[in-house]
């Protein structure tokens, strides 16, 4: 458990500061980012499997149609919300991908009663009730469906949820999981270089190198995640996540100079309190069973 806790801490801090990366790539869209994301993480968990001589192991998964499955779900899971989170990032919806990531916890707790049949006790549902009155409240405000933070939750809300059931080895499963993805990304680059579009590569030299570790930008916070949820429960490995949407929050105030509304600020008070009443409830319930 402390060893998950340490891994999901160093994982969600990676992410929080994830979007002073991928504003250096502002005049690339945001597709176009996400095959280069794609194709260089590839590279580099491959190198890195190679390094482990884990090949036998993708024998193993390539041989059951059952985790080849499971694999392409949690691939296209993640790499969807890499493409919205890109998109939010390049378009100054820092905000939203705080708000986000703020949810995940929440959605998390649901998917695990769900599938997992995990059973939050009152004070877990109260935190889930008021997290719901926040989204219905910031929504109201914004006159419009929140899609981008509902997106971005449920997207990894889903995955983690996939890695969980999956258990597979960290970097066996990252690297099969941009194996799925990885025939759409060069799909996406010769329909680029035929249609003329291709921006990436047309970046100066010390940027387009900056784009080539999107490898390891990428699977080194996925590698600690996937530690984590190993070891962890999904609703505590959710409930650690509000690091990184408060790291990303921070920047969208302070460093991109986003404005946030007051309504948005109840909002964003809501699902803090929902976490510390989260936070209590489990911690009540775990001093009750020790004490049983």
């Amino acid at each position: 458990m402390n060893n998950g806790l340490i891994n999901a801490i160093i994982a969600y801090i990676m992410w929080g500061i994830l979007p002073l990366y991928w504003k250096l790539f502002n005049d690339v869209p945001a597709g176009e980012i996400l095959s280069h994301r794609v194709v260089w993480s590839f590279v580099f968990m491959g190198i890195l499997v190679a390094i482990q001589r884990r090949w036998g192991d993708m024998k193993r998964i390539a041989s059951s149609r059952s985790l080849l499955l499971s694999l392409t779900a949690s691939g296209l899971l993640i790499a969807a919300n890499w493409l919205i989170f890109i998109w939010a990032v390049n378009n100054d919806h820092v905000v939203e991908t705080s708000l986000g990531y703020y949810l995940n916890p929440l959605l998390n707790v649901l998917l695990a009663v769900v599938f997992l049949r995990e059973k939050p006790n009152r004070g877990q549902w109260l935190a889930i009730a008021i997290a719901g009155a926040a989204v219905l409240i910031i929504a109201i405000d914004y006159g419009r469906f929140p899609w981008i933070s509902i997106s971005l939750a449920a997207t990894f809300g889903l995955y983690g949820l996939a890695k969980k059931k999956i258990g597979q080895d960290a970097s066996v499963g990252l690297l099969s999981e941009t194996a799925v993805v990885l025939p759409i990304a060069l799909g996406y680059w010769i329909y680029l270089a035929a249609a003329g579009r291709t921006t990436a590569w047309t970046l100066p030299a010390s940027t387009f190198i900056e784009l080539l570790l999107s490898g390891v930008v990428t699977a080194l916070p996925l590698l600690f995640f996937a530690r984590a949820a190993a070891r962890m429960s999904l609703s505590t490995l959710g409930f650690v996540q509000y690091i990184g949407p408060t790291i990303m929050l921070l920047l969208s105030v302070f460093v991109f100079k986003e404005s946030v509304s007051p309504v948005l600020l109840i909002g964003f008070a809501l699902i803090w309190t929902a976490l510390v009443v989260y936070a209590a409830a489990s911690v009540r319930a775990t001093k009750l069973a020790k004490a049983s």
